[in-house]
């Protein structure tokens, strides 16, 4: 009777408080920070910077299997009624590609910039949920050593609407920036320098973001470097992330839709660029494949029928003169 009675407390706490998982490297015992966890229906979610997600029955009633994923590690699956406290992810060395330079370039360099495009407009303005990535291409110069120095992300806090001001509650959004090779105009395979987040607040004075990539000696292959811009989801006051639903439900005649929680600040696309630059992605969606920011995309898209179809993101680059 008594292991009955302990099985139905535990049965109850894990639906009225949930239960933590930790995710860490089966090699070094390490946490695997920001992985990636997809329910298996086009949404999903991240693990903190600790490697640990937050499971509830109450708040993923139709959950029953979690896909969890990481750069360099290959995918775990998970059943939900099975639950364990901890999961090792094992090593996947063959996928994890670096671009390897025998011998940084030193010396003098000059300066670049590639300049951002931004506005205040909010229907003008890419709307971020967890389930999105946009990343645009950048080149060398002049095709030498060219190194990213700092990226210059345009961000809307102050938003307009008709040319007057709105007001923006509190946030405090937790982003990350990923890196990719250049495969025929779109993303490829991913190029890891780490975990580069940065935390992006309401009381944010600048219309870009301003992030220090110095130190992490970013060089831009021959064909180009695709850097995307993620949302990893809400932060508490000390900059943490808040284990929280990514989307909302609501009733319908067709039963119960599922939609994407978006995140401020939204990112300002322009008119001002020709072609489709910008490349975008769902990434717990259509086997997380990339395209142009485009109808096919997205049919029905205010942004495309106004000409706003790139994201106008910049950079400080420093050209070497030799490799």
């Amino acid at each position: 009777m008594k292991v009955y009675f302990t099985f139905f407390i535990l049965a109850i706490s894990n639906l009225m408080y949930g239960q933590t998982i930790r995710f860490f490297d089966e090699e070094t015992n390490e946490p695997v920070s920001f992985a990636t966890i997809s329910f298996g229906n086009g949404l999903g979610s991240y693990a903190n910077a600790d490697g640990e997600f937050l499971y509830q029955k109450k708040r993923y009633p139709d959950v029953d299997t979690l896909f969890v994923s990481a750069l360099g590690y290959d995918e775990i699956i998970i059943i939900t009624e099975t639950i364990e406290n901890a999961y090792a992810l094992p090593p996947k060395i063959d996928q994890l590609k670096e671009i390897i330079i025998s011998k940084l370039p030193d010396g003098k360099f000059k300066k670049r910039e590639v300049e951002p495009i931004s506005h205040n407009n909010y229907h003008n303005s890419w709307l971020q949920t967890v389930e999105s990535e946009i990343a645009v291409l950048f080149h060398r110069i002049e095709n030498k050593p060219t190194k990213i120095a700092t990226l210059l992300m345009p961000i809307n806090v102050k938003e307009e609407v008709a040319g007057k001001k709105i007001s923006v509650r509190k946030f405090s959004t937790l982003m990350r920036v990923k890196f990719y090779e250049n495969n025929n105009g779109l993303p490829d395979k991913e190029i890891s320098f780490g975990n580069v987040i940065f935390t992006v607040t309401e009381k944010e004075k600048k219309e870009v973001y301003e992030l220090d990539l110095t130190n992490k000696n970013i060089f831009i292959p021959q064909n180009g470097i695709f850097v995307s811009i993620q949302v990893l989801g809400p932060t508490d006051s000390n900059g943490k992330l808040i284990q929280t639903k990514t989307y909302n439900e609501y009733k319908t005649k067709r039963g119960i839709e599922k939609i994407a929680v978006s995140f401020r600040p939204l990112l300002p696309l322009t008119n001002k660029l020709s072609g489709k630059q910008t490349k975008v992605r769902r990434i717990f969606f259509n086997d997380k494949k990339w395209q142009a920011f485009n109808y096919d995309y997205n049919p029905n898209s205010e942004l495309l029928r106004n000409g706003y179809d790139n994201y106008g993101m910049g950079a400080k680059l420093h050209v070497f003169e030799n490799d």
